[in-house]
């Protein structure tokens, strides 16, 4: 068996847990210690369980925690070369560096990555394995690609990326640069680019589909539910969206 969990999905901080018999990975971290620590305790894990921090790129919403967190728990940390060069703050006590088509394990789970288009240095997702239990994370990601296609068809759970309603961007409070940028193909997947990535990965082994790192200011759940209602009625009983401001619950498969 694999669980999941979400500590906070979206714009203003990131951080995902993955769980395998007894190893427990923390994916990105971009909350305060404290937050992290609070957060944890909702899901009964205690900070000194996290075995190793994987990190998907250097941006603030998914990396400012680590070092704090990596320092105070002499937790090891695996990141891109890439990651690595841009990342500002190097006294990290236990550094481990991989290409972004290299993978590698930590304790019970085989950790896949795969690149990214984003605008970081070395951005890569993962998908991460168990026995024959597959989960993957595909945010920060400004378009799909047929690799990932293939790539993640056969999964047993998936948190894709919803960061943006289209409407909800072009009339809101942003500048046409930043617009552009989130828009482009090294930016952030809509929520009928996911809603189609979903359909095209979807499966009979596929038990749930989370919906993650939404925008405070240009997406809502409600906007997410209609897209999803409207363009990937069939994956209605599958989807569940993470909040911001709370983790969420435990996702298991098995």
């Amino acid at each position: 068996m694999i669980s999941l969990a979400s500590i906070g999905s979206g714009s203003a901080g990131n951080a995902i847990l993955i769980r395998a018999n007894g190893t427990c990975i923390l994916v990105d971290n971009g909350f305060t210690l404290r937050e992290t620590r609070r957060r944890l305790a909702t899901l009964s894990v205690d900070a000194e369980e996290i075995d190793a921090i994987v990190v998907t790129h250097e941006h603030g919403d998914h990396l400012s925690g680590v070092g704090p967190f990596a320092r105070k728990y002499k937790t090891p940390v695996w990141m891109t070369h890439g990651t690595w060069r841009a990342c500002r703050d190097k006294k990290l006590p236990d550094i481990h560096l991989f290409h972004a088509h290299q993978g590698f394990t930590i304790g019970d789970v085989s950790l896949e990555p795969f690149p990214m288009p984003h605008d970081a240095a070395e951005s890569c997702q993962f998908v991460f394995r168990a026995g024959k239990h597959r989960v993957a994370t595909l945010t920060d990601l400004g378009c799909t690609t047929r690799y990932m296609e293939e790539h993640l068809h056969g999964l047993d759970g998936l948190l894709i990326e919803c960061n943006y309603d289209a409407d909800m961007l072009r009339n809101g409070p942003y500048g046409e640069y930043l617009q552009a940028r989130i828009r482009g193909s090294w930016g952030h997947l809509d929520n009928v680019q996911a809603a189609a990535f979903a359909r095209k990965v979807d499966g009979p082994g596929l038990q749930k589909i989370l919906l993650g790192h939404l925008s405070e200011k240009n997406n809502t759940p409600d906007a997410v539910t209609r897209t999803f209602n409207e363009h990937a009625p069939e994956l209605a009983g599958k989807t569940a969206i993470l909040a911001q401001d709370f983790a969420s619950d435990w996702f298991c498969f098995d």
